[in-house]
């Protein structure tokens, strides 16, 4: 991928527009019964405890669907248990949208197309925007080790192929290494997708018929979405620049925390106005987040691990073993999920945390 254009090499990572048949149903109201009016309000209501399959994992359909395609591609179990966790959170805010709209709220449409953008960067991060993948399939095997191909960035594959061989790294070192990289083409991957939601919104104001119309909050909206790029922006720039010496020079002693994610929350609560005992308390509250970050770790590496076993018992076991197995991957299925949207939640309170903090600096 060779960079080029707007950013430090990162423009030649935007992906295409994403399909945008999807985002006309994304905030619609959902009907109350499925059949309208064809059936008495007495039918619907003593069917309401049956309304949804057992199978459905969403109070909303269009989630629902993303969910079902998303099985339907086959994603590895840790992608479904991270999608189903993002899906969830989702929901959960587009919900209060709906109350929020209800009481006459976000006159703007900010949180709105907020919303919109939060969707299109999940499906941009599982690969549910229609996109052709050209890469394999999750092979679902921990022996075989990460494959640099996978990180999609010729950079982060040169850092990652340099750690490996200069025998400076633990194993332990080399995955922490791994996941810092693999946090980083996230963050690479949701800065392409808000950059090109940005340039479709200016396009549409540009080719409006009345500019002047488009002024006000509009404006400001815009001006802060300008202000939030450049800010992520900065933040990968400095953080790559981070993973290149890291790559070259190993893991130092002085480190605060391990987790990409904790590492970045401490980054920017050290740049907010926080007062020295509230950025105190932050930090070990960081300290409480690492350590639910690393029990998710944990839940997913033994999932995985069902899973390999589930399809090798299926393949030569007998009915009783293949029962066993499939208990016991439900069960960590299930576990991951409910940890892996503890994890988004928490982050994204402290997230809000900080950002409140940073604006109260305006």
């Amino acid at each position: 991928m060779a960079p080029r254009g707007h950013g430090p090499g990162l423009r030649g990572l935007l992906a295409p527009p994403l399909l945008l048949l999807l985002l006309p149903p994304l905030l619609a109201p959902w009907p109350a019964a499925a059949h309208g009016g064809k059936y008495s309000r007495e039918k619907n209501e003593a069917e309401r405890p049956s309304q949804r399959e057992p199978a459905a994992e969403f109070r909303m359909e269009k989630l629902n669907q993303l969910w079902h395609k998303a099985r339907r591609l086959q994603l590895s179990p840790v992608d479904l248990s991270e999608l189903h966790a993002d899906l969830k959170i989702q929901e959960r805010e587009e919900f209060a949208w709906k109350k929020l709209k209800a009481e006459g709220l976000d006159e703007d449409g900010e949180m709105e197309a907020k919303l919109i953008r939060s969707l299109n960067v999940i499906l941009a991060k599982y690969r549910l925007d229609g996109r052709k993948d050209a890469r394999e399939l999750h092979s679902n095997s921990l022996s075989a080790g990460p494959e640099p191909d996978s990180l999609e960035d010729p950079r982060l594959e040169k850092l990652w192929h340099k750690a490996k061989t200069s025998g400076k790294f633990s194993r332990d070192e080399l995955d922490r290494l791994w996941r810092e990289l693999q946090h980083h083409r996230e963050k690479v991957q949701e800065y392409n997708v808000l950059l090109e939601a940005l340039s479709r919104t200016e396009e549409i104001q540009e080719n409006a018929l009345s500019p002047s119309d488009m002024r006000g909050p509009q404006e400001e909206a815009l001006r802060s979405r300008h202000a939030d790029l450049k800010d992520r922006l900065r933040r990968i720039s400095q953080g790559y620049d981070r993973l290149r010496r890291v790559s070259h020079q190993g893991y130092g002693a002085e480190a605060e925390f391990e987790e990409p994610r904790v590492i970045d929350l401490w980054d920017l609560a050290q740049s907010a106005n926080f007062s020295e005992k509230e950025l105190e308390a932050f930090r070990e509250e960081l300290k409480h987040f690492e350590v639910k970050i690393e029990k998710h770790n944990h839940y997913q590496k033994q999932l995985e691990i069902s899973h390999q076993k589930l399809r090798q018992v299926e393949r030569f076991g007998d009915h009783e073993h293949v029962s066993r197995n499939k208990e016991r991957y439900a069960m960590l299925e299930e576990k991951t999920k409910e940890l892996g949207y503890k994890v988004k939640k928490h982050l994204q309170d402290l997230s809000g945390r900080i950002s409140r903090a940073r604006h109260n600096e305006l």
